[in-house]
């Protein structure tokens, strides 16, 4: 029987915080670099003050889950990303791309099966061209 696309994922999303490292905070300071925010521009958008979003990102203090779904929310990540202690591949960074997923997922098999056969020859023959442009 084959798995679900979840149930495939569910050992990558499982995620514990971390706590003998900030990497919430560093990945908040991270995320927030990015965008080029301040920490005045992201506390103002998840309804705090640039002082707290300071005391986070040097792991002084750790947010509620409401105010770390903001921010995930913020930086258009998920939760798991945002607080992990693993690195997850970017498709799972991605919220949008997390929601495709999920979407794919509940589809029946044979129509899962389809769109997943049509990705992996997109996937396929864009790594072919990057091989031969590498190449060339």
């Amino acid at each position: 029987m084959k798995q679900s696309i979840s149930e495939h994922l569910q050992p990558i999303l499982v995620t514990i915080m971390a706590t003998d490292e900030n990497v919430f905070g560093n990945r908040v300071l991270a995320l927030r670099k990015q965008k080029g925010w301040s920490q005045p521009d992201l506390g103002k958008a998840v309804g705090t003050s640039g002082a707290i979003i300071g005391r986070y990102e040097r792991g002084e203090i750790t947010p509620s889950i409401e105010v770390a779904r903001k921010l995930a929310d913020a930086f258009g990540v998920t939760l798991d990303y945002l607080v992990g202690d693993k690195d997850l591949p970017n498709v799972l960074q991605d919220k949008a791309m997390l929601e495709r997923w999920q979407a794919i997922d509940t589809l029946t098999p044979p129509e899962r099966e389809r769109i997943l056969s049509v990705l992996d020859s997109l996937v396929r023959d864009a790594k072919a061209r990057q091989a031969y442009r590498a190449t060339g």
